[in-house]
């Protein structure tokens, strides 16, 4: 999904609660209705450039969905706008649901006094109109942040004929029937192809339904005083969070000054895992990667040969020999495998857990204990995906996926690690709070393996001295751009396999390091 930034930031993502507050700070010392013209005026400049875009520049029919809120109010806003510069604009003006604001009762009547015509909300025709009639934009002003509701009724008939159309669609605020915290949906949302958002960002737009249903992100910030902007408590990824950990490396170095590796895992069926975690770490730039497998280790690794492989029992995680141990990937889940954990628990290297050791520590309270409790410098980095991540917590996957911020930051806080919730957005949740939405990657990514990839690339980066924080931002962000790159270069996203991420993401860091 692209991500423009009409103000020059896009990074900072504010919840509904944050946004209300500055709106309301805003409009202390605004004129009464100033802020929904000026997001009328920015929603009426974006559908233009929008119109103008495409081939044919000749009569165009815009179709603006007027809700009963605010939100509709900017959607009228913008119709009286358009009708004022020549384009057609027909209202479908939603069935008063509630009380509207003095704001919004002022962009109704600027709307009728325009060119733009109204169509009948009140019949079922409405919506057979909608989906019958050629349109070259619809603009979405239904629902915004302060819906309640899913959508129902007539609303929820033209928003199924919306999203059969075949003309862009732009949101205003956020496309309606999504949440802007969460990015989940109950029930139906429209689909946009653009969405135009408000004073700031939201976390819901990119992740969860959201990369889905908003498309391209552009932030209006409407001219609010940015000291009216508190600092935010979640933010975007990008390669500005972790870029100066991606530097040359000195010619006067030496295999030992890339750290060790070891990746845990590999029970008898399940070697692919901790093969496919080792490589990743290799080619990710660690000076030696060890595979400490639970049962008796292949004599070594035919594709890989300079990975060692050991027996797990045989090897000791507690001292300073492993800059970054990876336990998880294939480990199984018999007594033995509970008792090689525990004893990575008690190493004072750096620490991922994946997979197998997530399930591990949700049916073994112990482990968690003993987590919780780490001692030494080892920083510990949890990467589920949403099943593995509602096992933690005692929860469903609805109950996670409906809240995935919410759930990253309690497992967080609750375990005092850092948290990587895999999945449409990336959540990475720091146990004070703090939280980055990932925005690379995309459904190339939904195939067997590239978990593994991740937490080998992960292990790697932190076993080369990145802090953890920036280790797992960076992990993300680089994990999910190399199969980016693969996927423009024709690679994807059908069909892509795990093991041709490993030479991507070599290829970028080595970019990106140059």
């Amino acid at each position: 999904m692209t991500l423009i930034d009409s103000a020059g930031n896009t990074l900072a993502l504010y919840s509904i609660a944050e946004l209300r507050a500055i709106e309301q700070a805003a409009m202390r010392d605004l004129p009464q209705g100033l802020l929904m013209q000026r997001a009328g005026q920015a929603a009426a400049s974006a559908a233009l450039k929008l119109l103008h875009a495409q081939e044919d520049a000749g009569h165009r029919r815009v179709l603006v969905l007027a809700g009963p809120g605010d939100n509709g109010g900017d959607a009228l806003e913008a119709a009286a706008h358009l009708a004022g510069s020549g384009t057609e604009v027909l209202i479908w003006l939603a069935p008063e649901a509630q009380a509207t604001s003095p704001e919004r009762e002022q962009a109704l009547s600027r709307a009728r006094n325009s060119a733009a015509r109204f169509m009948d909300a009140t019949t079922s025709m409405a919506s057979a109109a909608v989906g019958a009639a050629p349109w070259h934009l619809v603009i979405d002003g239904l629902f915004g942040i302060g819906a309640s509701r899913p959508l129902d009724g007539e609303c929820r008939e033209v928003a199924q004929q919306v999203n059969k159309l075949a003309c862009p669609v732009l949101a205003l605020d956020v496309p309606s029937g999504l949440h802007a915290d969460t990015g989940a949906i109950d029930g139906i949302a429209i689909r946009a192809t653009h969405t135009l958002t408000f004073i700031g960002d939201k976390p819901g737009l990119h992740t969860a339904n959201g990369r889905d249903y908003a498309g391209e992100v552009e932030v209006a910030a409407l001219a609010i005083d940015p000291s009216l902007l508190p600092p935010a408590k979640a933010q975007l990824g990008g390669l500005h969070l972790f870029a100066r950990q991606l530097q040359p490396r000195r010619q006067n170095t030496h295999k030992g000054s890339y750290g060790s590796v070891a990746i845990i895992g590999g029970a008898q069926g399940m070697a692919g895992a901790p093969i496919l975690a080792a490589r990743t770490a290799l080619h990710a730039g660690a000076g030696r990667v060890y595979i400490a497998f639970p049962d008796a280790p292949p004599a070594f690794d035919s594709g890989q040969p300079e990975l060692m492989c050991r027996r797990a029992q045989d090897v000791d995680f507690s001292g300073l020999h492993f800059a970054a141990l990876v336990a998880g990937p294939g480990l199984g889940d018999d007594v033995d495998t509970v008792e090689l954990l525990q004893r990575t628990f008690e190493s004072d290297s750096p620490l991922l857990l994946d997979a197998d050791a997530l399930n591990l520590m949700a049916a073994e309270p112990e482990l968690q204990s003993a987590l919780a409790v780490r001692t030494g410098a080892g920083a510990t980095i949890l990467t589920p995906h949403p099943l593995e991540a509602a096992r933690l917590l005692d929860l469903t996957v609805a109950e996670v996926q409906a809240d995935r911020l919410g759930a990253a930051r309690q497992l967080a806080t609750q375990l005092g690690v850092i948290v990587v919730l895999k999945g449409s957005g990336t959540v990475i949740a720091a146990p004070d709070g703090g939280i980055v939405i990932n925005n690379t990657g995309g459904p190339a990514l939904a195939t067997a393996g590239t978990g593994d990839v991740l937490s080998g690339l992960c292990g790697s980066l932190l076993a080369q001295g990145w802090p953890e924080w920036e280790a797992a931002i960076g992990a993300v962000w680089l994990h999910g751009a190399a199969a980016d790159a693969l996927v423009a270069a024709g690679s994807g996203p059908i069909g892509l396999t795990a093991g041709e991420l490993i030479p991507a993401i070599r290829k970028l860091i080595n970019a990106l390091s140059a």
